[in-house]
């Protein structure tokens, strides 16, 4: 009977196990609540494949982190190494690059020809020769290697990317000619020898790096004329160098001496040397293209189509240089001629209205003082090409400082500062010369550049104070300060001792300026104001008092002049209006009888017959 109950019990726990299995496998809570001591082995074996799997799938994840880690390394490192080293063509190391590459490029144009032609400068010297030339084949292999990291603008800003500058020097008509000067002819010397260096003419191709230097070296210079004019005269020397050179050549080639047009025969002594025969060779090649003096005749067909091609480039040489000095010389003495022809109309106007010869000279004397000091500049006329941005900041490299002097300008806005600095005039005044006196209105207020002001009593003589540079009056008459006892007049006399350069600065511009900045003007009049205090020169009543009935009728005029130009300008406006309306209404009652006698079909062709009798009649 125990033995039926336990077989019993076991049967019915195998099938609890199947049911388990089957269906409450995947649910992970049920897992727990069943007795592991009666589990069976593929339970096990389940449990430590899905926990393989799961391990295998963080494996996985965990590598694609790295991936993408290291990808991202790789793409920093990529930019790293994008961020290469970019010669700035602006910069001054750029331009001492030039200047190094730009001396063998020289060196092969002026001694590869004479050694060409002449032999015992080749064969004296070769060891010399072949040391500077394999220098400047060095030199010309760095330079490709420059030119590959040259910067070039995009869009405004310096291109650094490495295959940008690659591509974009590869694609340019220089990189092959770089490419055909580096080819190494020389390579030639094995075979036929040292004494051809004319298979190195190849290493003339370089020569836009010498034209590059000159134009960057004349716009650096502070004497461009002088330098254009150097170079100049370096251009000619080298063509007559040249044909020097192929009329030495030629006269080999025909044979030293057959005829009076080639060189003597070298077996005299006085023609053998090597000094000889190039200075004969540069004096017969000098007296051609210049054509100036007599050269023997040419003989044959050769010689005579050689002198024929001379003439033709001594022409064009002699055209050059006679265009270019004359422009040069002109553009030299363009300013001393403009100036002049002013002093002279000025001259001629005295003169017609029979100025006293005292004041003739005083004005005189100020035309040389300006001329002397180099102060006949007009900066308005020199700085006129120049956008705003850089005319602020030439006038704020010349002129802050001075204005910063001014006690009232000392704490104001940087912009309202920059607005006043372009605004500065220089004027230049004459010994004797009153830059004011006292009673007269202020408009316009004053700063001492240079030179010497006096203060004096009203008999011009008694000098009260000297001021000198820095110095700076009038700024208060300027600023139309309510209740000032002295209002906008001047308060003293004030003369030139000697020769002084002055900045100007006038209300107008001032208050036009001021305009823009409302706080600034209140700081201003306050600071005005407080000035007036100390030296007991306002009257407060005044001040609290309402505003100025003077000030009232400057704004009514101003308004009332703003007023006239926008009248003027909408008169202008209402007459282009009316003439283009009625040019419209006259069109349109063509085209309504166009219409009506010929119909819609034929309207484009009514047109075009209309239109051309009335451009016959324009015409």
């Amino acid at each position: 009977m125990l033995v039926n109950t336990c077989m019993k019990y076991q049967q019915s726990l195998h099938s609890f196990n199947v049911f388990y299995l089957t269906y409450c496998s995947h649910w992970p809570f049920a897992r727990f609540n069943v007795n592991y001591s009666n589990n069976t082995n593929e339970d096990k074996k389940e449990e430590k494949k899905e926990v393989k799997e799961e391990k295998k799938e963080e494996k996985k994840e965990e590598k694609k982190e790295e991936k993408k880690d290291d990808k991202k390394d790789d793409k920093k490192k990529e930019e790293k190494k994008k961020e290469i080293f970019v010669i700035d063509p602006s910069s001054n190391i750029y331009y001492n690059w030039l200047t190094i590459i730009a001396a063998p490029v020289f060196y092969n144009w002026c001694m590869l020809v004479c050694r060409a032609c002449f032999d015992e400068l080749q064969v004296d010297h070769v060891k010399l020769w072949l040391f500077l030339d394999y220098i400047s084949d060095v030199i010309y292999v760095l330079d490709m290697f420059v030119r590959f990291r040259t910067g070039f603008l995009e869009q405004g800003l310096l291109v650094q990317d490495e295959k940008k500058l690659r591509d974009h020097y590869t694609k340019t008509l220089q990189f092959k000619l770089d490419v055909l000067s580096l080819l190494p002819t020389d390579l030639a010397y094995l075979k036929l020898g040292l004494n051809y260096p004319e298979l190195r003419f190849n290493r003339l191709l370089r020569i836009s790096r010498l034209f590059e230097f000159f134009d960057r070296t004349e716009t650096r210079t502070n004497y461009p004329n002088m330098f254009r004019i150097g170079n100049l005269v370096l251009y000619i020397l080298i063509i007559i160098h040249w044909n020097a050179c192929i009329y030495f050549a030629i006269s080999k080639l025909i044979g030293f001496g057959t005829d009076s047009w080639v060189y003597p025969n070298v077996s005299i002594p006085e023609y053998g040397r090597l000094s000889r025969k190039y200075i004969y060779s540069l004096y017969w090649s000098t007296l051609t293209l210049t054509t100036i003096g007599e050269t023997p005749p040419p003989v044959k067909d050769e010689e005579y189509l050689f002198v024929v091609i001379d003439f033709l480039v001594g022409v064009l040489i002699f055209a050059t240089i006679v265009g270019n000095v004359g422009s040069m010389i002109s553009n030299m003495n363009a300013s001393r001629a403009e100036f002049q022809a002013k002093v002279d109309s000025i001259k001629q106007y005295m003169h017609f209205r029979k100025v006293t010869k005292d004041l003739e000279a005083r004005v005189i004397k100020w035309f040389d003082y300006l001329w002397t000091n180099k102060k006949t500049v007009d900066e308005k006329e020199v700085l006129k090409n120049l956008p705003d941005k850089l005319k602020a900041e030439i006038a704020i490299n010349v002129h802050l400082d001075t204005l910063k002097k001014v006690r009232i300008f000392q704490d104001c806005e940087a912009g309202l500062l920059i607005e006043l600095v372009l605004k500065l005039k220089p004027t230049v005044f004459s010994p004797g010369d009153y830059i004011c006196k006292k009673g007269d209105i202020g408009r316009e207020m004053y700063i001492i550049k240079e030179g010497k002001l006096a203060v004096v009593a009203d008999d011009g003589i008694t000098q009260f104070v000297v001021l000198s540079d820095g110095s700076y009056f009038g700024e208060i008459s300027i600023l139309n300060i309510k209740g000032s006892k002295s209002g906008n007049r001047r308060t003293a006399n004030i003369r030139s001792i000697g020769y002084s350069d002055l900045f100007c600065l006038s209300k107008d511009d001032l208050m036009e300026a001021l305009t823009e900045y409302p706080e600034a003007k209140k700081a201003l009049e306050e600071k005005g104001r407080q000035i007036l205090m100390k030296d007991n020169l306002i009257d407060e009543e005044a001040a609290k008092a309402g505003a100025d009935p003077k000030d009232l009728e400057e704004k009514i005029e101003r308004l009332e002049t703003a007023l006239d130009t926008l009248q003027t300008r909408f008169a202008r406006l209402l007459a282009e209006y009316t003439s283009s309306q009625q040019k419209v209404k006259q069109r349109l009652a063509s085209v309504e009888t166009r219409v009506k006698k010929y119909g819609s079909g034929t309207l484009s062709t009514g047109e075009t017959e209309a239109e051309k009798p009335e451009e016959e009649k324009k015409q």
